[in-house]
Protein backbone atom coordinates (compact mmCIF):
# COMPACT_ATOMS: atom_id res chain seq x y z
CA UNK A 1 0.00 0.00 0.00
CA UNK A 2 2.98 2.28 0.10
CA UNK A 3 3.67 4.86 2.73
CA UNK A 4 0.25 6.57 2.85
CA UNK A 5 -0.89 5.61 6.36
CA UNK A 6 -3.98 7.78 6.39
CA UNK A 7 -7.49 6.45 6.90
CA UNK A 8 -11.04 7.56 6.27
CA UNK A 9 -13.57 5.67 8.41
CA UNK A 10 -17.34 5.62 7.87
CA UNK A 11 -19.42 4.17 10.73
CA UNK A 12 -22.99 3.15 9.92
CA UNK A 13 -25.85 1.96 12.09
CA UNK A 14 -26.41 2.12 15.83
CA UNK A 15 -24.41 3.36 18.81
CA UNK A 16 -23.29 -0.21 19.52
CA UNK A 17 -21.70 -0.29 16.08
CA UNK A 18 -20.11 3.10 16.75
CA UNK A 19 -18.25 1.61 19.74
CA UNK A 20 -16.82 -1.06 17.41
CA UNK A 21 -15.70 1.73 15.08
CA UNK A 22 -14.02 3.49 18.00
CA UNK A 23 -12.11 0.29 18.77
CA UNK A 24 -10.89 0.02 15.18
CA UNK A 25 -10.00 3.70 15.14
CA UNK A 26 -7.77 3.26 18.20
CA UNK A 27 -6.19 0.04 16.91
CA UNK A 28 -5.33 1.68 13.60
CA UNK A 29 -3.99 4.85 15.22
CA UNK A 30 -1.77 2.67 17.42
CA UNK A 31 -0.52 1.08 14.20
CA UNK A 32 0.48 4.50 12.83
CA UNK A 33 -2.60 5.55 10.83
CA UNK A 34 -3.87 9.12 10.85
CA UNK A 35 -7.59 9.85 10.31
CA UNK A 36 -8.50 12.27 7.50
CA UNK A 37 -11.83 13.93 6.69
CA UNK A 38 -11.60 13.56 2.91
CA UNK A 39 -11.64 10.06 1.38
CA UNK A 40 -9.56 11.32 -1.58
CA UNK A 41 -6.64 11.88 0.83
CA UNK A 42 -6.78 8.43 2.45
CA UNK A 43 -4.63 5.41 1.80
CA UNK A 44 -7.13 3.28 3.73
CA UNK A 45 -10.90 3.52 3.18
CA UNK A 46 -12.85 1.72 5.90
CA UNK A 47 -16.62 1.15 6.21
CA UNK A 48 -18.09 -0.35 9.39
CA UNK A 49 -21.47 -1.56 8.22
CA UNK A 50 -24.95 -2.26 9.56
CA UNK A 51 -26.80 -5.14 7.94
CA UNK A 52 -29.85 -6.08 10.02
CA UNK A 53 -32.53 -4.95 7.55
CA UNK A 54 -32.63 -4.34 3.82
CA UNK A 55 -32.53 -0.51 3.96
CA UNK A 56 -29.36 -0.74 6.10
CA UNK A 57 -27.86 -3.23 3.63
CA UNK A 58 -28.59 -0.88 0.74
CA UNK A 59 -27.14 2.09 2.60
CA UNK A 60 -23.96 0.13 3.36
CA UNK A 61 -23.51 -0.96 -0.26
CA UNK A 62 -24.05 2.63 -1.44
CA UNK A 63 -21.31 3.86 0.90
CA UNK A 64 -18.93 1.10 -0.20
CA UNK A 65 -19.43 1.90 -3.88
CA UNK A 66 -19.06 5.63 -3.23
CA UNK A 67 -15.71 5.12 -1.47
CA UNK A 68 -14.59 2.72 -4.19
CA UNK A 69 -14.51 5.71 -6.54
CA UNK A 70 -11.56 7.06 -4.55
CA UNK A 71 -9.48 3.94 -4.92
CA UNK A 72 -6.09 4.14 -6.54
CA UNK A 73 -3.33 1.55 -6.98
CA UNK A 74 -2.00 2.34 -3.49
CA UNK A 75 -5.38 2.51 -1.73
CA UNK A 76 -7.13 -0.24 0.24
CA UNK A 77 -10.90 -0.51 0.67
CA UNK A 78 -11.91 -2.50 3.77
CA UNK A 79 -15.46 -3.45 4.80
CA UNK A 80 -16.24 -4.56 8.36
CA UNK A 81 -19.15 -5.31 10.63
CA UNK A 82 -22.64 -6.74 10.48
CA UNK A 83 -23.03 -6.78 6.70
CA UNK A 84 -19.94 -8.99 6.44
CA UNK A 85 -21.12 -11.19 9.31
CA UNK A 86 -24.47 -11.70 7.59
CA UNK A 87 -23.44 -12.23 3.96
CA UNK A 88 -19.81 -13.41 4.05
CA UNK A 89 -18.71 -15.08 0.81
CA UNK A 90 -21.57 -13.52 -1.14
CA UNK A 91 -19.99 -10.08 -0.67
CA UNK A 92 -16.63 -11.27 -1.98
CA UNK A 93 -18.33 -12.21 -5.24
CA UNK A 94 -20.55 -9.14 -5.55
CA UNK A 95 -18.12 -6.41 -4.43
CA UNK A 96 -14.80 -7.02 -6.21
CA UNK A 97 -13.81 -3.41 -5.46
CA UNK A 98 -13.20 -4.39 -1.81
CA UNK A 99 -9.77 -5.63 -0.73
CA UNK A 100 -10.65 -7.01 2.70
CA UNK A 101 -13.85 -8.13 4.45
CA UNK A 102 -13.79 -8.42 8.24
CA UNK A 103 -16.53 -9.85 10.48
CA UNK A 104 -17.43 -8.52 13.90
CA UNK A 105 -15.21 -11.02 15.70
CA UNK A 106 -12.01 -9.59 14.20
CA UNK A 107 -12.41 -5.83 14.65
CA UNK A 108 -9.71 -5.67 17.31
CA UNK A 109 -7.28 -7.35 14.86
CA UNK A 110 -7.99 -4.93 12.03
CA UNK A 111 -4.44 -3.50 11.76
CA UNK A 112 -2.83 -6.93 11.54
CA UNK A 113 -5.36 -8.11 8.95
CA UNK A 114 -4.71 -5.04 6.81
CA UNK A 115 -0.98 -5.62 7.04
CA UNK A 116 -1.46 -9.21 5.89
CA UNK A 117 -3.58 -8.25 2.90
CA UNK A 118 -0.87 -5.95 1.56
CA UNK A 119 1.35 -9.00 1.31
CA UNK A 120 -1.20 -11.51 0.02
CA UNK A 121 -3.74 -12.03 -2.70
CA UNK A 122 -6.87 -9.91 -2.66
CA UNK A 123 -9.73 -9.93 -1.78
CA UNK A 124 -9.61 -11.60 1.65
CA UNK A 125 -12.44 -12.60 3.99
CA UNK A 126 -12.00 -13.03 7.75
CA UNK A 127 -15.22 -14.38 9.19
CA UNK A 128 -15.68 -16.43 12.37
CA UNK A 129 -18.55 -17.11 14.80
CA UNK A 130 -19.41 -13.99 16.86
CA UNK A 131 -17.72 -14.49 20.21
CA UNK A 132 -15.74 -11.29 20.74
CA UNK A 133 -16.43 -9.26 23.89
CA UNK A 134 -14.48 -6.06 24.44
CA UNK A 135 -12.95 -5.26 27.82
CA UNK A 136 -11.65 -2.14 29.53
CA UNK A 137 -8.20 -2.95 28.11
CA UNK A 138 -9.45 -2.97 24.52
CA UNK A 139 -8.08 0.12 22.72
CA UNK A 140 -10.77 2.73 22.02
CA UNK A 141 -10.74 6.30 20.72
CA UNK A 142 -13.98 8.22 21.19
CA UNK A 143 -15.67 9.43 18.03
CA UNK A 144 -18.30 11.26 20.07
CA UNK A 145 -17.68 14.69 21.64
CA UNK A 146 -15.33 14.42 24.64
CA UNK A 147 -18.13 15.02 27.15
CA UNK A 148 -20.38 12.16 26.00
CA UNK A 149 -19.71 8.47 25.44
CA UNK A 150 -21.42 5.13 25.01
CA UNK A 151 -20.44 2.11 27.09
CA UNK A 152 -21.42 -1.29 25.69
CA UNK A 153 -22.11 -3.58 28.63
CA UNK A 154 -23.05 -6.73 26.70
CA UNK A 155 -22.78 -8.26 23.25
CA UNK A 156 -25.35 -10.42 21.49
CA UNK A 157 -28.92 -11.25 22.49
CA UNK A 158 -30.96 -14.23 23.68
CA UNK A 159 -34.46 -12.84 23.04
CA UNK A 160 -35.05 -14.44 19.61
CA UNK A 161 -37.70 -12.06 18.29
CA UNK A 162 -39.10 -13.47 15.04
CA UNK A 163 -38.32 -10.33 12.98
CA UNK A 164 -34.74 -9.82 14.21
CA UNK A 165 -31.38 -11.07 12.93
CA UNK A 166 -29.31 -9.82 15.84
CA UNK A 167 -28.74 -13.21 17.53
CA UNK A 168 -27.73 -14.69 14.15
CA UNK A 169 -25.30 -11.86 13.44
CA UNK A 170 -24.09 -10.87 16.91
CA UNK A 171 -24.44 -14.21 18.70
CA UNK A 172 -25.76 -15.13 22.12
CA UNK A 173 -25.69 -12.82 25.15
CA UNK A 174 -22.22 -12.10 26.53
CA UNK A 175 -21.93 -9.77 29.56
CA UNK A 176 -18.87 -7.89 30.77
CA UNK A 177 -18.12 -7.97 34.50
CA UNK A 178 -18.99 -5.09 36.80
CA UNK A 179 -15.32 -4.72 37.72
CA UNK A 180 -14.32 -4.34 34.07
CA UNK A 181 -17.10 -1.84 33.33
CA UNK A 182 -16.20 0.25 36.36
CA UNK A 183 -12.62 0.38 35.10
CA UNK A 184 -13.73 1.67 31.70
CA UNK A 185 -16.13 4.21 33.24
CA UNK A 186 -13.35 5.60 35.44
CA UNK A 187 -11.09 6.02 32.42
CA UNK A 188 -13.87 7.75 30.47
CA UNK A 189 -14.43 10.09 33.42
CA UNK A 190 -10.73 10.97 33.38
CA UNK A 191 -11.11 11.85 29.68
CA UNK A 192 -13.84 14.37 30.54
CA UNK A 193 -17.03 12.37 29.92
CA UNK A 194 -20.00 13.96 31.71
CA UNK A 195 -22.74 11.84 30.17
CA UNK A 196 -22.28 8.08 29.94
CA UNK A 197 -24.92 6.18 27.97
CA UNK A 198 -25.14 2.49 28.85
CA UNK A 199 -26.02 0.48 25.76
CA UNK A 200 -26.74 -3.13 24.88
CA UNK A 201 -29.25 -4.97 22.75
CA UNK A 202 -31.13 -5.43 26.03
CA UNK A 203 -29.69 -3.68 29.09
CA UNK A 204 -32.01 -5.60 31.42
CA UNK A 205 -30.48 -8.91 30.30
CA UNK A 206 -27.12 -7.80 31.69
CA UNK A 207 -25.58 -10.51 33.84
CA UNK A 208 -28.01 -13.30 32.90
CA UNK A 209 -25.06 -15.29 31.59
CA UNK A 210 -22.79 -14.65 34.60
CA UNK A 211 -22.71 -17.24 37.35
CA UNK A 212 -22.53 -14.68 40.16
CA UNK A 213 -25.73 -12.96 38.97
CA UNK A 214 -24.44 -9.48 38.35
CA UNK A 215 -27.42 -7.26 37.47
CA UNK A 216 -28.08 -3.85 35.99
CA UNK A 217 -29.02 -2.26 39.37
CA UNK A 218 -25.81 -3.66 40.94
CA UNK A 219 -23.77 -2.29 38.04
CA UNK A 220 -25.35 1.15 38.39
CA UNK A 221 -24.73 1.19 42.14
CA UNK A 222 -21.04 0.51 41.56
CA UNK A 223 -20.76 3.12 38.80
CA UNK A 224 -22.36 5.70 41.08
CA UNK A 225 -20.08 4.77 43.97
CA UNK A 226 -16.81 4.69 42.03
CA UNK A 227 -17.21 7.67 39.67
CA UNK A 228 -18.49 11.24 39.81
CA UNK A 229 -19.93 11.22 36.26
CA UNK A 230 -22.95 13.59 36.46
CA UNK A 231 -25.32 11.81 34.03
CA UNK A 232 -25.89 8.11 33.40
CA UNK A 233 -28.42 7.31 30.66
CA UNK A 234 -30.04 3.90 30.01
CA UNK A 235 -30.72 2.96 26.39
CA UNK A 236 -32.63 -0.15 25.22
CA UNK A 237 -34.43 -2.04 28.00
CA UNK A 238 -36.83 -4.98 27.66
CA UNK A 239 -40.36 -4.12 28.92
CA UNK A 240 -40.99 -6.98 31.35
CA UNK A 241 -37.46 -6.82 32.76
CA UNK A 242 -37.65 -3.11 33.59
CA UNK A 243 -38.48 -3.83 37.22
CA UNK A 244 -39.28 -1.88 40.36
CA UNK A 245 -35.79 -2.41 41.79
CA UNK A 246 -34.33 -0.47 38.86
CA UNK A 247 -37.01 2.24 39.01
CA UNK A 248 -36.56 2.68 42.76
CA UNK A 249 -32.80 3.12 42.27
CA UNK A 250 -33.41 5.73 39.56
CA UNK A 251 -35.83 7.60 41.82
CA UNK A 252 -33.21 7.63 44.58
CA UNK A 253 -30.14 8.44 42.49
CA UNK A 254 -30.51 11.69 40.56
CA UNK A 255 -27.35 11.05 38.54
CA UNK A 256 -29.26 8.36 36.64
CA UNK A 257 -31.22 10.68 34.36
CA UNK A 258 -35.02 10.20 34.28
CA UNK A 259 -35.03 8.71 30.80
CA UNK A 260 -35.84 5.16 29.68
CA UNK A 261 -35.59 3.78 26.14
CA UNK A 262 -37.90 0.73 26.14
CA UNK A 263 -38.79 -0.70 22.70
CA UNK A 264 -42.43 -1.91 22.90
CA UNK A 265 -42.48 -2.91 19.18
CA UNK A 266 -46.26 -3.36 19.24
CA UNK A 267 -49.32 -3.27 21.51
CA UNK A 268 -51.54 -5.99 20.02
CA UNK A 269 -51.38 -9.25 21.97
CA UNK A 270 -51.66 -11.37 18.84
CA UNK A 271 -48.87 -9.45 17.07
CA UNK A 272 -46.66 -9.53 20.18
CA UNK A 273 -47.08 -13.33 20.34
CA UNK A 274 -46.16 -13.61 16.67
CA UNK A 275 -43.11 -11.44 17.32
CA UNK A 276 -42.10 -13.71 20.24
CA UNK A 277 -42.19 -10.70 22.56
CA UNK A 278 -42.87 -12.03 26.05
CA UNK A 279 -45.56 -9.62 27.26
CA UNK A 280 -49.08 -8.36 26.61
CA UNK A 281 -50.77 -4.98 26.36
CA UNK A 282 -51.78 -5.38 29.99
CA UNK A 283 -48.11 -5.72 30.90
CA UNK A 284 -47.29 -2.54 28.97
CA UNK A 285 -50.10 -0.61 30.66
CA UNK A 286 -48.81 -1.76 34.02
CA UNK A 287 -45.21 -0.82 33.13
CA UNK A 288 -46.09 2.72 32.04
CA UNK A 289 -48.12 3.23 35.22
CA UNK A 290 -45.29 1.88 37.39
CA UNK A 291 -42.71 4.14 35.74
CA UNK A 292 -44.97 7.14 36.29
CA UNK A 293 -45.43 6.16 39.93
CA UNK A 294 -41.71 5.97 40.67
CA UNK A 295 -40.56 8.64 38.21
CA UNK A 296 -43.38 11.07 37.39
CA UNK A 297 -41.08 13.21 35.22
CA UNK A 298 -39.39 10.34 33.39
CA UNK A 299 -39.11 10.66 29.62
CA UNK A 300 -40.11 7.38 27.99
CA UNK A 301 -38.80 6.63 24.51
CA UNK A 302 -40.05 3.59 22.62
CA UNK A 303 -40.07 2.06 19.15
CA UNK A 304 -43.04 0.61 17.29
CA UNK A 305 -43.04 -1.68 14.26
CA UNK A 306 -45.91 -1.28 11.80
CA UNK A 307 -46.88 -3.65 9.01
CA UNK A 308 -45.91 -6.90 10.72
CA UNK A 309 -47.51 -9.94 8.99
CA UNK A 310 -51.10 -10.34 10.17
CA UNK A 311 -51.44 -6.79 11.49
CA UNK A 312 -55.00 -5.52 11.09
CA UNK A 313 -56.58 -2.08 11.02
CA UNK A 314 -57.89 -2.85 14.49
CA UNK A 315 -54.31 -3.36 15.66
CA UNK A 316 -53.34 0.04 14.24
CA UNK A 317 -56.28 1.75 15.95
CA UNK A 318 -55.23 0.05 19.19
CA UNK A 319 -51.71 1.42 18.76
CA UNK A 320 -53.05 4.95 18.27
CA UNK A 321 -55.28 4.55 21.33
CA UNK A 322 -52.30 3.47 23.44
CA UNK A 323 -50.16 6.39 22.30
CA UNK A 324 -52.95 8.80 23.18
CA UNK A 325 -53.30 7.20 26.64
CA UNK A 326 -49.62 6.82 27.47
CA UNK A 327 -48.33 10.20 26.20
CA UNK A 328 -44.83 8.84 25.55
CA UNK A 329 -42.21 11.53 25.03
CA UNK A 330 -40.35 10.03 22.08
CA UNK A 331 -41.43 7.27 19.68
CA UNK A 332 -39.51 5.89 16.74
CA UNK A 333 -41.75 4.16 14.18
CA UNK A 334 -40.36 1.62 11.72
CA UNK A 335 -41.88 -0.34 8.87
CA UNK A 336 -41.51 -4.12 9.08
CA UNK A 337 -38.80 -5.48 6.78
CA UNK A 338 -39.29 -9.03 5.53
CA UNK A 339 -35.85 -10.56 5.97
CA UNK A 340 -35.57 -14.12 4.49
CA UNK A 341 -33.44 -15.42 7.38
CA UNK A 342 -36.04 -14.43 10.02
CA UNK A 343 -38.86 -16.66 11.24
CA UNK A 344 -41.44 -13.97 10.42
CA UNK A 345 -40.55 -14.32 6.73
CA UNK A 346 -42.61 -17.54 6.71
CA UNK A 347 -45.70 -15.90 8.20
CA UNK A 348 -48.84 -15.40 6.11
CA UNK A 349 -50.91 -12.24 5.62
CA UNK A 350 -48.10 -9.94 4.57
CA UNK A 351 -48.84 -6.22 4.48
CA UNK A 352 -48.27 -4.35 1.21
CA UNK A 353 -45.56 -1.67 1.06
CA UNK A 354 -48.22 0.97 0.36
CA UNK A 355 -50.23 -0.03 3.42
CA UNK A 356 -47.12 -0.07 5.62
CA UNK A 357 -46.26 3.43 4.45
CA UNK A 358 -49.78 4.70 5.17
CA UNK A 359 -49.80 3.17 8.66
CA UNK A 360 -46.34 4.59 9.36
CA UNK A 361 -47.47 8.10 8.38
CA UNK A 362 -50.59 7.81 10.49
CA UNK A 363 -48.74 6.74 13.64
CA UNK A 364 -46.02 9.36 13.15
CA UNK A 365 -48.59 12.14 12.76
CA UNK A 366 -50.38 11.09 15.96
CA UNK A 367 -47.12 10.95 17.91
CA UNK A 368 -45.95 14.33 16.59
CA UNK A 369 -49.01 15.92 18.15
CA UNK A 370 -48.44 14.09 21.42
CA UNK A 371 -44.77 15.09 21.55
CA UNK A 372 -45.64 18.71 20.81
CA UNK A 373 -48.13 18.69 23.70
CA UNK A 374 -45.78 16.94 26.11
CA UNK A 375 -42.85 19.28 25.57
CA UNK A 376 -44.86 22.39 26.49
CA UNK A 377 -44.63 21.41 30.15
CA UNK A 378 -41.02 22.58 30.20
CA UNK A 379 -41.82 26.21 29.35
CA UNK A 380 -41.08 28.40 32.38
CA UNK A 381 -39.02 25.74 34.11
CA UNK A 382 -35.30 25.81 34.83
CA UNK A 383 -33.59 22.64 33.64
CA UNK A 384 -29.96 21.51 33.74
CA UNK A 385 -28.70 21.41 30.15
CA UNK A 386 -25.58 19.72 28.81
CA UNK A 387 -24.09 22.26 26.41
CA UNK A 388 -22.87 20.75 23.13
CA UNK A 389 -21.50 23.89 21.48
CA UNK A 390 -22.52 26.32 18.78
CA UNK A 391 -25.76 25.34 17.07
CA UNK A 392 -25.68 23.71 13.66
CA UNK A 393 -28.59 26.00 12.72
CA UNK A 394 -26.88 29.33 13.39
CA UNK A 395 -23.71 30.60 15.02
CA UNK A 396 -25.86 33.00 17.06
CA UNK A 397 -27.16 30.16 19.26
CA UNK A 398 -25.65 27.54 21.51
CA UNK A 399 -27.14 24.05 21.52
CA UNK A 400 -27.54 21.46 24.23
CA UNK A 401 -29.77 18.77 25.72
CA UNK A 402 -31.82 18.31 28.88
CA UNK A 403 -31.84 15.09 30.89
CA UNK A 404 -34.94 14.16 28.89
CA UNK A 405 -33.19 14.22 25.48
CA UNK A 406 -30.75 11.51 24.40
CA UNK A 407 -27.92 12.29 21.96
CA UNK A 408 -28.61 12.04 18.23
CA UNK A 409 -32.15 10.62 18.46
CA UNK A 410 -34.21 13.25 20.32
CA UNK A 411 -34.62 17.01 20.06
CA UNK A 412 -32.33 19.64 21.54
CA UNK A 413 -32.32 22.94 23.43
CA UNK A 414 -31.40 26.08 21.51
CA UNK A 415 -29.77 28.51 23.94
CA UNK A 416 -30.52 32.08 22.88
CA UNK A 417 -28.76 33.91 25.71
CA UNK A 418 -25.76 33.23 27.95
CA UNK A 419 -22.29 31.77 27.63
CA UNK A 420 -20.98 28.27 28.31
CA UNK A 421 -18.41 25.82 27.04
CA UNK A 422 -19.09 22.44 25.41
CA UNK A 423 -19.49 19.84 28.14
CA UNK A 424 -20.76 22.30 30.76
CA UNK A 425 -24.01 21.44 32.52
CA UNK A 426 -25.76 24.76 33.18
CA UNK A 427 -29.19 25.90 34.41
CA UNK A 428 -31.38 27.03 31.53
CA UNK A 429 -34.78 28.72 31.78
CA UNK A 430 -36.99 27.29 29.04
CA UNK A 431 -38.84 30.04 27.15
CA UNK A 432 -40.28 28.25 24.09
CA UNK A 433 -41.32 24.75 23.05
CA UNK A 434 -41.60 23.43 19.50
CA UNK A 435 -42.61 19.92 18.37
CA UNK A 436 -39.36 18.27 19.49
CA UNK A 437 -37.02 21.15 20.46
CA UNK A 438 -36.85 23.73 23.24
CA UNK A 439 -35.50 27.28 23.41
CA UNK A 440 -34.07 28.83 26.57
CA UNK A 441 -31.54 31.11 28.21
CA UNK A 442 -28.76 30.36 30.63
CA UNK A 443 -29.30 31.62 34.17
CA UNK A 444 -26.08 33.24 35.28
CA UNK A 445 -25.29 32.17 38.83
Amino acid sequence: MGGNKTMHLVSLGCAKNLVDSEVMLAVLENAGYTPVEEPAQAGLLLVNTCGFIQPAVEEAVDHILRLAQYKGPETLLVVCGCLVQRYGEQLVEELPEVDLFVGINETVKIADLIKEITEAAKPALHLHPPRFLMTSSTPRRLATPFYQAYMKITEGCDNRCTYCLIPAIRGDLRSRTIKDLVCEAQRLEEEGVGELCLIAQDLTAYGNDLSHKETLPRLLEQLLRTTAIPWFRLLYLYPTSTNEELLALMAQEKRIVPYLDIPFQHVSDQILRAMNRRYTLEDLDRLVATIRRYLPECAIRSTLLVGFPGETEQDVFLMINCLERWHLDHVGVFQYQDEPECAAHRFADKISPEEKEERYDRIMNVQAGISAGNIKRFVGRVEPVLVEGVSAETELLLEGRTRFQAPDIDGCVYIADGRANPGDIVPVRITEAHTYDLVGEIIQE
